[in-house]
């Protein structure tokens, strides 16, 4: 499902897809993001980078054989809100620490929301479904 809205005068862009738990639907999700948000003039790179991470956790954590996870994007007003949704509720992300006692390899991929995003989150959806969010404010983007 791919939509674009207007609503009351205030431009609503919608843009939704499902794509296969897996790194090429992880891959194809960043992809997807960046032309969609080229295609409506806005920035993209801070975008990109939160949908891949948020992608990839989906592809990595969230992954149940056989399932699907749903990327949409939402413009209403001046916000971009990110929304991965997959299907391990019981597997909830957790906020990052900004300090660590020893260097990991990996475990890094929400502090960089965190510093990209204005806002995120975690909705829990009907079982088994979870809604990770993120919302960046274009304003500061420009």
């Amino acid at each position: 499902m791919n939509q674009e809205l207007i609503a009351s005068g205030i431009g609503t862009r919608q843009f939704a897809v499902q794509l296969s738990a897996t790194r090429r639907g992880a891959r194809l999700a960043r992809l997807l993001v960046t032309e969609q948000l080229r295609s409506w003039g806005l920035p993209l790179d801070s975008a990109a980078l939160v949908v891949a991470e948020l992608a990839a956790n989906a592809a990595l954590h969230g992954r149940v054989p056989g399932r699907d996870f749903r990327l949409t994007l939402t413009v209403l007003g001046h916000a971009l809100r990110i929304e991965v949704t997959d299907t391990r509720g019981d597997r909830l992300p957790v906020r990052p620490r900004a300090t660590c006692e020893c260097p990991a390899e990996s475990g890094y991929g929400l502090l960089l929301v965190e510093e990209l995003a204005d806002r995120w989150g975690v909705d829990a959806g009907r079982v088994p479904a979870k809604t990770v969010w993120a919302e960046l404010d274009l304003d500061a983007l420009r």
